[in-house]
């Protein structure tokens, strides 16, 4: 089913503030919005007293209803940076169904330049959010907004988070009744932690009473300027929130011991070293090759683009989130322009009738131009600056990156001790942690193991029932000519070549199953040729054409690592025999709901099988997995937490093996 796409904030503006259009209401109140703010929200909740109180690394999860003009979330961090430990770090989680247009954000912003501080970050990464998951990161990391762009009714239920503090925001309920449904505050209660609180500036009766009839023991406070009162609440009996799987729930959290070892130092094994070094992680990131990147994410040019689905599937859902992850990773960093990365944007062509038909579909969601444009032929041909059989669809946030820097500005973290040449060949289980024991016979010991090794992730006995797959690419390095180097973006249908770098096109790729070599082969070089002539014959020519001999053409080979289903491995990772001895009678009726903790082999984790996607999706993994380890919010929805989850396959060969019915989880 085709989502819809999430339309921006319709505005007025009267007397210098912003009115919502649609709801035929104030974003904030006209007296003073940002004392409003604290007022309601900062003192409601009594945030500087309970920040004051935190431990060094302790963390703080704020939910909020309504982000609109990110006051709340502004003053909210504003107070954190005063009042919290300097290694603490806060997690603002936010539902908005219409965000401002950036142009309406900064004039509402310029409204409080005590804020500035804090609003130049937030501008400086605000665009057109498609709908979905949004992580952004502030001040170095200490300060992460998950912002989900949707209907709160959708999102919440998919919501995997446990907030301590509610900020309450919607518009007036008479106005928009839909955000303070019984329905809502039932989730926000499920969203909770014990004693969580919550605040909002409405005392009206059906928000009283939905919060109690949701487990929160609520009272009424003075309110802000000409609203006489206000209500406040804490969490004290959750109403239930029915069975959920256990074998997608969360493993127990030791906050004590804060080592990790990552085992594989490609791009998930660097971006998750880089996530749990910046929570205050010491991580040991072992790779077997002589440098990081020293196997399938070597590649000297990869394509940073996400295929987006009309249909909202996991995948689809994992690659638009990856990619806009993975882009603000990169406008953080200290690469190079040109030659670690080129946000030059990808043309997706419509190759072929089927791929045509998708570019329809894709269209007709009507996502922000900044997101996804489709052009013409001739539209096409000047923007790319090559002459192209076909239009297509634009990714202007898209571009290529070189993962090797990538890599290697991730493992240089202070916190990340990077140990090359050194191949983990056994683990061993301890009472409290693990033991990693390399080719040479030395010993790391470490709380936390998380497998990022790609093909070479399946070569423990923990790891052996992990059902990888082996995919041999092949990249084609074709020397630059004038003609060629007028090409401006990547261009991708059947294939895909890329803009010089350092001289050269990357055309590629390959994919060649139960294939380990890294060998080049001339007869691969000659099909990404052939590809090239079939997507671009304009370029094709400007390249050589059938002047170009593939056996006198450099390249690049690797081998990626992928799943049955296509979908990476993240998460924790279950002793395989119990778990089939623990959920055994799923194989006759597949339709239980056991209670049955899952088996997990506490603190072992697995971030791999990224197939030819790890340049999207292998960054945003390192935030899943350092979100499980510190119990933080998830910055994926559940649906696709649990599609990325290693349980799934135990589960389904469970299932299968013995012919059960299929489970609803």
């Amino acid at each position: 089913m085709t989502r819809p796409a999430a339309p921006t904030a319709l505005l007025d503006w009267q007397d210098g503030q912003p009115l919502s259009r649609r709801f035929g209401d104030v974003y904030f109140s006209r007296d003073s919005g940002l004392e409003e703010t604290r007022h309601v929200f900062l003192a409601g909740n009594a945030l500087e007293a309970r920040w004051a109180r935190l431990a060094p690394r302790d963390r703080f999860v704020v939910g909020e209803t309504g982000f609109g003009t990110g006051l709340n979330f502004l003053c909210a961090w504003q107070l954190w940076a005063r009042a919290a430990p300097p290694d603490a770090r806060l997690h603002f989680v936010s539902v908005e169904r219409y965000p401002l247009p950036a142009a309406e954000l900064r004039r509402a912003l310029d409204l409080w330049p005590e804020l500035a501080a804090c609003s130049v970050e937030l501008l400086r990464q605000w665009t057109d959010f498609p709908p979905g998951w949004h992580r952004l990161a502030f001040a170095h990391g200490r300060v992460q907004l998950t912002l989900v762009i949707g209907d709160v009714r959708a999102a919440l239920p998919r919501l995997d988070a446990a907030a301590d503090a509610w900020f309450l925001d919607g518009f007036a309920p008479a106005k928009n009744p839909d955000m303070w449904c019984p329905e809502v505050l039932a989730e926000v209660a499920r969203c909770s932690r014990p004693g969580a609180t919550c605040a909002t500036y409405t005392v009206a009766g059906e928000v009283r009473r939905g919060l109690e009839a949701a487990g929160f023991g609520v009272d009424r406070a003075p309110g802000f300027g000409r609203k006489r009162e206000m209500l406040r609440g804490a969490l004290r009996a959750p109403r239930g929130g029915g069975w959920s799987a256990p074998w997608f729930a969360r493993p127990p959290r030791d906050a004590a011991d804060r080592h990790a070892l990552v085992v594989g130092g490609g791009l998930a094994g660097a971006a998750t070293a880089s996530s749990l070094a910046a929570r205050g992680w010491t991580v040991d990131l072992v790779e077997r090759g002589p440098t990081l990147a020293a196997e399938a994410s070597g590649n000297p040019q990869a394509v940073l683009y996400a295929r987006l689905s009309p249909h909202g599937t996991a995948l689809g859902e994992l690659c638009a989130a990856g990619l806009q992850y993975t882009r603000g990773l990169i406008d953080r960093l200290p690469l190079e322009p040109h030659r670690d990365f080129d946000a030059c944007g990808v043309l997706q062509l419509a190759h072929d009738a089927a791929e045509a038909e998708r570019h329809e579909r894709l269209a007709a969601l009507g996502l922000p131009q900044s997101v996804l444009r489709r052009l013409d032929r001739t539209e096409s041909s000047t923007l790319a600056g090559v002459a192209l059989p076909t239009g297509g669809l634009l990714l202007p946030r898209a571009g290529w990156a070189h993962p090797p820097a990538l890599c290697r500005v991730l493992g240089a973290h202070p916190a990340v001790r990077v140990r090359v040449g050194c191949e983990t060949v056994r683990l061993r289980r301890l009472a409290q942690g693990w033991e990693a024991i390399d080719d040479a016979g030395r010993i790391i010991r470490a709380r936390a193991v998380v497998i990022c090794g790609a093909g070479a992730s399946a070569g423990f006995a923990e790891t052996r029932w992990l059902p990888l797959r082996r995919i041999r690419g092949q990249l084609t390095l074709v020397p630059a000519t004038p003609a060629s180097s007028a090409l401006h973006t990547v261009l991708s249908g059947d294939g895909y070549a890329a803009p010089a770098r350092a001289g050269r096109h990357g055309v590629g790729a390959t994919h060649k199953f139960h294939d380990a070599s890294t060998a080049l082969a001339a007869s691969e070089h000659a099909e990404n040729l052939a590809r090239l002539a079939r997507l671009a014959p304009a370029l094709y020519g400007a390249l050589g054409g059938a002047l170009l001999d593939p056996a006198r053409l450099d390249g690049w080979a690797g081998v990626r690592c992928s799943t049955p289903d296509y979908l990476p491995l993240i998460g924790p990772l279950a002793d395989a025999a119990a778990f089939a001895l623990a959920y055994a009678p799923l194989a006759r009726d597949a339709t239980l709901r056991p209670d049955t903790p899952s088996p997990w082999l506490d603190g072992l984790y697995a971030n791999t099988a990224h197939g030819s996607r790890g340049l999207v999706t292998a960054p945003l993994a390192g935030e899943i997995v350092a979100a499980y380890l510190d119990g933080e919010p998830a910055p994926l929805p559940r649906s696709v937490m649990e599609a990325v989850h290693p349980s799934r396959f135990p589960l389904r060969g469970l299932i299968r093996r013995r012919g059960g019915r299929t489970v609803a989880t």
